[in-house]
């Protein structure tokens, strides 16, 4: 890292940035809230993007400019209007257009002109045929496309007043024409993406930059304009600008923003795409040591050990980097789900790990959960699951229920609507074309359905599978009293099924089977369904916030597990399980046929910090991953914790502002999250190799 990156990561990172931040009252800028949807839109973006003009922010020395002033950002209607919005159609978190990433790559090669002569043309076209609907898209466009310039025009006076040159060169051709270098590229990027933010649109983001931006360095380099030393420093500093404003982005917890970025695997055509700016990618993460971006990285049988080993290096500095993805399970189960082949192999994730297509996918890969265990539960008070003379026949009752959980979510999803993002949707194939806000829908529009604590609910299974059916010591209504009191005057009880049974998690068959069983029918309850978009449902095997939010709903589980005491995080063994190891964890976790859980959610395993103590750490790792690979694991999460650290930094958190921690689909900050988040990554299983 050079002195230069030192300087600028120490300015963020002590908030010296946050001088420049004020309060703004949007109530006394912006009009009434009774007009079309897309000019509402554009107005708010207009308003925002004029505030944030009038004061240009530049920080010490650096290259790649835009800071957020504006410290709140209005809402796009007033909570009473979004109350009314909710009570005709399902709007999905905040309402609005999110969790894309969209196509930067034809931006940037036609610049923002080339956007804005596409949309008059096309706007004289609506005109002619009478298509109102399309103009006032295509006029929140372009007022969306002017208000950018105005920004980057204010900028770039204030630049010039300044005498830094090389910003004022820079912002002179883009956003306007297209990026003629490496530098340009990624300060287009940072005005496209800081922009959608302010629109409104939230989780954004940046796709496959390693395969869009590598034309820009490969030409940088072979001129002789860039050695590798200068663009990693250039890379260095974009990366650094995903961490300036992330504190006022939305998300459930600091860090949950969603500014993920994918790197590696196939081409359209199915080549291997991975490059020197994949590698330069990894690199600047791993000197820079934050929480944004978020890297992924797609794998296959053929990625090469020294690729692995290079990305365990990441993985050795326990910021929760990078999240695997295998392109030999998942490009199948997309195509399983109608994706084409040539869009499947261009995958990306959205916010945490939901496998999406940039430019061209509306889909909301986290609309609904279900929870395993709560299943579980209901069956076990049910007549039918306590009618059940047998296992088989309890699971099929688990089955039954599966489908009704699947019916009463699909039910509550008759009409989802969403509020448009003019810009955001620009910056997709073919909308100024359609003349129509991604909101509409596009090319895919399927719905994600969570599968919350899978592992919780195979080992309650296989507790009922014990005591009811094959030692017949309890009823299952006796168990369901038993659990309802928290397991209370039942202390042998509960260590029997704590210590005593096998876990799934232990590469033990017969338990395994029982989570292939539960996945496949899960899987089942989804296929053929229709959403009311014109697009299907994808099952899948992450958790998102639910493993939480779900535990607190419901009692104590036959596993042991006590009342509102958390699910694992995605797909991972139980808490406080004592497992053998991480590969008795990838043996049993790739039993199951994961294309028919494509959703997403990675397997996650902890290792404790020691394993990297050794010469031989990092091949060990590495090699873990190729096993999972090879195994046809679907994604794969690997964190760096060490508990007694975490304990301390519970106690002390003074000394451990800059210790970050992977917590579902992103990292964080250790001492900024809520202590049941906390708590919940201190339970995980520390496994050595």
């Amino acid at each position: 890292m050079t002195p230069h990156i030192e300087l600028l990561k120490k300015y963020l990172l002590e908030q010296k940035h946050f001088q420049f931040r004020r309060q703004v009252d949007w109530d006394s800028l912006l009009p009434r809230w009774d007009i079309d949807r897309d000019r509402q839109a554009a107005v708010i973006l207009k308003t925002v993007l004029s505030e944030e003009a009038k004061h240009p922010v530049f920080l010490p020395n650096e290259r790649i400019v835009l800071t957020r002033t504006c410290a709140n950002l209005p809402e796009r209607y007033p909570s009473e209007v979004m109350e009314r919005l909710r009570k005709e159609a399902y709007f999905h978190e905040k309402g609005v257009v999110f969790n894309l990433s969209p196509n930067f790559e034809e931006t940037l090669s036609t610049g923002l002109e080339g956007k804005r002569l596409e949309a008059e043309k096309r706007r004289e076209r609506a005109l002619e045929e009478r298509d109102y609907g399309a103009v006032e898209y295509l006029d929140a466009v372009l007022s969306g496309i002017q208000a950018i310039y105005d920004l980057v025009d204010a900028y770039a006076e204030e630049a010039r007043k300044r005498g830094m040159i090389e910003i004022v060169s820079m912002l002179s051709n883009i956003p306007r024409k297209p990026a003629r270098n490496f530098h340009e590229a990624l300060q287009f990027i940072r005005i496209l993406h800081y922009v959608l933010w302010c629109e409104g649109a939230y989780h954004n983001g940046v796709g496959r930059l390693d395969q869009y931006l590598y034309p820009y360095l490969i030409a940088d380099l072979h001129k002789g304009v860039l050695t590798r030393e200068t663009a990693l420093d250039l890379l260095e500093e974009f990366f650094l600008t995903f961490n300036r404003d992330s504190d006022l982005y939305v998300g459930v917890q600091q860090g949950d923003n969603g500014q993920s970025m994918m790197l590696g695997g196939c081409d359209r055509d199915g080549n291997d795409a991975a490059n020197v700016l994949t590698i330069l990618c990894l690199e600047a993460s791993c000197e820079l040591k934050l929480i944004d971006p978020k890297i992924n990285l797609r794998v296959s049988k053929n990625t090469p050990i020294e690729v692995l080993e290079k990305a365990t290096e990441l993985t050795k500095q326990g910021i929760g980097f990078p999240q695997y993805a295998n392109d030999d399970v998942v490009i199948p189960g997309l195509v399983r789900l109608g994706y084409e082949l040539e869009d499947a192999r261009d995958y990306a994730v959205a916010a945490c790990w939901e496998f999406i297509i940039p430019g061209i996918g509306m889909d909301i890969p986290n609309i609904a959960a279900v929870s395993f265990p709560s299943v579980v539960n209901t069956v076990m008070r049910s007549g039918a699951g306590q009618a059940a003379d047998s296992f088989a026949s309890f699971m099929q009752v688990v089955r039954d229920e599966l489908f009704v959980q699947a019916d009463t979510i699909a039910a509550s999803l008759e009409r989802v609507d969403m509020l448009p993002c003019p810009i955001l949707s620009m910056l997709c194939k073919g909308r100024i074309e359609r003349g129509l806000d991604m909101c509409w829908g596009a090319k895919y529009n399927n719905f994600g359905i969570h599968g919350t604590g899978l592992a919780p609910a195979v080992d309650s299974l296989e507790s009922i599978k014990h005591l009811v059916y094959e030692e017949k010591s309890h009823s299952l209504e006796q168990l369901a009293a038993i659990v309802d009191k928290d397991f209370q005057g039942e202390e042998s009880l509960l260590a029997k099924v704590r210590h005593e049974f096998p876990k799934f998690g232990n590469d033990v068959d017969d338990v395994d089977e029982i989570a292939v069983q539960l996945l496949n029918d899960f899987a089942d309850s989804w296929e053929n369904r229709i959403n009311c978009r014109g697009g299907i449902y994808r099952a899948g095997t992450g958790s998102a916030m639910y493993y939480i939010w779900h535990a607190n709903e419901l009692p104590a589980t036959p596993d042991g597990r006590l009342a509102k005491n958390p699910f694992p995080a995605n797909y991972a063994p139980s808490l406080d399980v004592q497992v053998a190891g991480p590969v008795s964890v990838i043996k049993s976790f790739t039993k199951p046929d994961l294309t028919r859980v494509i959703n997403g959610g990675p397997l996650t395993i902890e290792l404790h910090d020691s394993v990297f103590r050794h010469e031989d750490g990092i091949k060990k790792v590495a090699q873990l991953v190729k096993l999972f690979i090879d195994r046809g694991g679907h994604q794969l999460q690997i964190n760096t914790i060490n508990r007694d650290q975490l304990l301390d930094a519970q106690e002390h958190p003074e000394n451990y502002r800059q210790l970050i921690v992977r917590v579902w689909g992103w990292s964080g900050y250790f001492v900024e999250l809520d202590r049941p988040y906390q708590d919940q990554i201190i339970r995980r299983a520390e496994m050595t190799i």
